[in-house]
């Protein structure tokens, strides 16, 4: 029987570009030989993302608010990959598949309560040897802040805290799978079976993986050549049957029992080679995108080199056109003061020489008194001598015009 595979893995910040690129087949050549490009139309998603995958979970982050501290070491997303083997998905046909993967979609938004609008990408590549589903997402925790507010937080580390995340995982996705009419068996846990992981190469070298496939393509399951029971029957004419019941008869069933049991093993086998296949399949897919993870990382570097260095001559440049504007505005607000204290002067010595001129007047020819003078004179001319005072009334009277 066919087993429910889903598989976690975690991504920080700097791995996005090499998975978007991977998931949304934006590459033009790949290393890995069992992708046919010619069937990539046959791919399709289940959840499309706007952008590319880092400008994606930055609109996400900002639209729905979500809380939690972001380092350059952050785990920021993660991948489930999707599957069962090839004849599962060959004994279903086209349609089962896909309601397989709508379902293990669904899956993953109900799973922890997560949410489908956290879901970032969800593809399905029908363009390889197995059928299987990349589906990226944000692991957002839903809690309380200090002050008791309900609020969304991207953790990581909280999505997954328990020590038995994994099998949990694994357990909720199968019983989902079988509740929903797939016929999966439920594969074992490390827990379950007591081994630790294995490195693809140990394990191709612990079980001699080339040779025993290379005896699976060559090994006949054929029953081997045995004696006619109808001859020995002939034989027995008038002798005791006891020889057919008790000798011939048993290693008849032996042998019959030995050839099922062989066709079951190589059966098993097949299975074990073809799992082997898609391991290592996916291991060349890992180390790709770690290679071209370096060259990003080696790349972001320079980008960082050139934005420091450019940065630094940005603000020389800076501050020398600070120090210019400053001294220029300086000189010319010192121009303005100087020119102010010399008007204040004028105005000031305007008031006194008319204060002079009317005194001078009334003594002249003999007039009143000079209050009496600038009484007559505001009142006739309707000007005030207090130029303040006139300024203001003129104001008014522009004001009270602009209302009418």
């Amino acid at each position: 029987m066919s087993y429910a595979i889903i598989r976690n893995t975690k991504y920080k910040r700097e791995n996005l570009k090499g998975i978007f690129r991977h998931n949304e087949r934006r590459n033009k050549n790949y290393s890995n030989k069992n992708i046919d490009k010619e069937k990539s139309y046959l791919n399709y998603s289940l959840k499309s993302p706007t952008y590319n995958y880092e400008k994606e979970f930055d609109r996400m982050r900002k639209e729905y608010n979500l809380k939690g501290q972001i380092k350059t070491v952050s785990n920021i997303a993660c991948e489930y990959i999707i599957t069962s083997d090839k004849e599962f998905f060959e004994d279903i046909g086209q349609e089962e598949t896909k309601r397989y993967f709508e379902t293990a979609y669904n899956f993953v938004a109900e799973y922890k309560n997560l949410g489908e609008k956290y879901i970032v990408s969800a593809k399905v590549h029908m363009d390889e040897e197995t059928p299987h589903l990349h589906l990226i997402f944000l692991p957002v925790v839903h809690t309380k802040d200090k002050k008791g507010n309900e609020i969304d937080k991207l953790a990581c580390s909280e999505f997954w805290k328990e020590k038995d995340s994994y099998r949990r995982l694994q357990d909720a996705f199968y019983n989902y799978m079988v509740e929903h009419n797939f016929n999966l068996e439920r594969g074992l846990s490390k827990e379950e079976t007591n081994r630790n992981h294995l490195d693809l190469k140990e394990f191709k070298t612990i079980t001699n993986f080339e040779e025993t496939k290379q005896n699976l393509d060559t090994i006949k399951l054929e029953l081997p050549e045995v004696p006619d029971i109808k001859d020995f029957k002939k034989l027995m004419i008038n002798r005791d049957e006891k020889i057919f019941n008790k000798i011939i008869k048993p290693k008849d069933e032996l042998i019959e029992k030995l050839h099922h049991d062989n066709v079951s093993l190589h059966k098993e086998l097949s299975k074990q080679a073809n799992i082997i296949d898609i391991a290592e399949k996916y291991q060349k897919e890992r180390d790709y995108i770690l290679a071209e993870n370096k060259n990003l990382r080696n790349t972001v570097k320079d980008i960082e080199y050139e934005y420091a260095k450019k940065k630094k001559t940005l603000e020389t440049e800076f501050k020398d056109k600070s120090f210019d504007l400053e001294y220029e505005y300086k000189h010319k607000i010192h121009k303005l003061e100087k020119e102010n204290k010399r008007l204040y002067k004028v105005i000031d010595k305007f008031k006194d020489t008319i204060k002079k001129f009317i005194k001078w007047i009334c003594h002249k020819f003999e007039l009143p008194s000079e209050d009496e003078v600038v009484r007559d004179f505001e009142k006739e001319t309707r000007t005030l001598l207090d130029a303040e005072k006139q300024i203001s009334k003129e104001e008014r009277r522009k004001d009270y015009e602009i209302e009418i």
